[in-house]
């Protein structure tokens, strides 16, 4: 075929439109924009270079065969990015879609640049499965390719409609996942195919929708209001991570600490009142700084990007007040993905201990308790970034080695004149010793006398003075003081040799 210039401006016209009208309008009816208007609002201005645009040009109906791919910048940092067109038989994926997708993953890997998804897909197209799905460069070859880029690059998604079936796994493969609330949904079965199977009669907003896997699953991370605030996630996350692996965290502007926030007044003497770590760690990060990251779900751990004067750290927070700030399965897991992401791309890190330990229970048992809270303590022995464990309040028992104690190496361990360290609360500890005791004693004011010593003896163990004495500790810092001195050790840890093991790699307790 022999293209003037006329022709070629008109097939490149029909490439890019995407779907049918009516499409459009239904899209546009949901709130949802076009993908290459998503692309346009995310990347700078002119930047983006596309390729691929031709795919199908013969097939009808199949512009750009229902994929956007290519090169672009994002602030002025290099980028590759994929969007699926849902104008187009509702962003499926065929033979030409899956080797589009395939390609900018190895180009991202190839070149050391980030990859961003923006999805909005109905799966894999069943009348085309033979030669989409099993093939040597089939769709599994995109989950291949994410998997090896997987801690090289920075892998982001922000997704927009529903990412089904295999298509799924998509997200589940990327470090983090934006879901624009009430339209975003990711399942591995339709509700259909759901109620065929099983008998089970659901939708796929309640099965897997937004609010579903940021709140209840894990597998989202930030809930989005609109689209807009989905592409301006995958932009402040991107502006705290490196290029790759190889790279630095990008520097930023040093900013003071808000000047209101007073972090000694924040923390209550006893340990039975809850107070939020948010604020506390807002109060002590570069102003504006903290990206939370997971808000919604296992809120008993707060963890999200900060900057102290103006480097970029890695925050891992007991929030008391959500659950005590106790140590759960969901909130294991949670720690543990976060901490190899900050390893994996040089991120320091910054542990904000009050924790009363792991939750106990037969139920926490079933769920594999002991599992997860291995698989937490296995990500933070083998994380070799700086890393700063601080005792705010306590870290009674697991929970200090889940804090990155002493015995996993930290760069330092400080406390503050609030904290405390032992297997146990005095309170537990004197019921678990005298129990017998405690209970013999018929007199009610002699009871509380004995009950009171022994707490009072067994605070004078662990006295935080004590701890410091036997070296446990390696400083203790007042509130006002915190930041300062995290910014001179942080400063100091940034050349340390970052070598863990002889091997191949662990065998880790998933």
């Amino acid at each position: 075929m022999t293209l003037d210039g006329a022709a070629l401006e008109q097939l490149r016209k029909r490439a890019r439109s995407g779907g049918a009208d009516k499409y459009h309008a239904a899209n546009a009816g949901k709130g949802k924009l076009f993908a290459r208007e998503r692309v346009a609002l995310l990347v700078d201005e002119g930047s983006f270079v596309e390729d691929g645009l031709y795919a199908n040009a013969l097939a009808e109906g199949l512009p750009a065969d229902g994929v956007v791919t290519g090169t672009a910048t994002i602030d002025g940092r290099p980028v590759c990015l994929m969007a699926n067109d849902s104008t187009v038989k509702a962003g499926s994926w065929g033979a030409r879609t899956v080797e589009k997708i395939i390609r900018i993953i190895e180009r991202a890997y190839s070149t050391g640049v980030p990859m961003v998804y923006l999805v909005d897909s109905a799966g894999a197209r069943i009348t085309d499965q033979v030669d989409l799905f099993p093939g040597r460069r089939g769709a599994g070859k995109i989950f291949w390719n994410q998997v090896r880029a997987s801690g090289a690059i920075p892998q982001v998604c922000a997704l927009f409609g529903p990412s089904a079936a295999g298509g799924a796994y998509i997200p589940a493969f990327c470090d983090v996942v934006a879901m624009v609330d009430g339209n975003a949904s990711m399942y591995l079965g339709s509700d259909r195919m759901v109620e065929m199977v099983t008998g089970e009669k659901t939708t796929l907003e309640a099965m897997g929708g937004a609010r579903v896997h940021c709140a209840e699953s894990g597998v989202g991370h930030f809930l989005c209001r609109t689209e807009a605030d989905a592409l301006d996630v995958v932009k402040n996350y991107l502006s705290y991570l490196p290029s790759n692996w190889q790279q630095q965290p990008p520097a930023a502007p040093a900013v003071a600490a808000p000047e209101k926030v007073d972090l000694a007044a924040l923390v209550p003497v006893s340990e039975r009142q809850a107070f939020d770590m948010r604020r506390y760690v807002k109060g002590l990060l570069d102003d504006g700084s903290f990206l939370e990251i997971q808000a919604l779900w296992a809120k008993e751990l707060t963890i999200g990007f900060g900057r102290l004067d103006g480097v970029v750290v890695g925050v891992v927070g007991n929030n008391s007040m959500f659950k005590g700030g106790v140590l759960f399965v969901d909130s294991a897991d949670k720690a543990a993905r976060f901490v190899q992401l900050c390893d994996a791309f040089n991120v320091p890190l910054l542990f904000l201990s009050d924790v009363p330990g792991f939750m106990v229970g037969s139920a926490v048992e079933k769920q594999g308790i002991i599992r997860h809270g291995a698989k937490m303590i296995t990500a933070i022995s083998e994380a070799t970034v700086p890393k700063i464990c601080v005792v705010v309040r306590k870290a009674y028992g697991a929970g200090l080695y889940a804090m990155a104690g002493p015995g996993f190496e930290p760069d330092a361990t400080i406390a503050l004149p609030t904290a405390k360290i032992a297997v146990m609360g005095a309170e537990a500890a004197v019921n678990a010793v005298y129990a017998n005791k405690i209970a013999a004693i018929a007199d009610e004011t002699e009871r509380a006398a004995f009950v009171a010593a022994k707490r009072a003896e067994y605070e004078r163990d662990i006295d935080v003075v004590r701890l410091a004495s036997e070296l446990v500790i390696d400083a203790i810092v007042e509130p006002h003081e915190l930041r300062a001195d995290l910014v001179r050790r942080f400063t100091a840890a940034r050349s340390k040799d970052r070598h863990f093991s002889r091997r191949r790699h662990g065998v880790t307790p998933v």
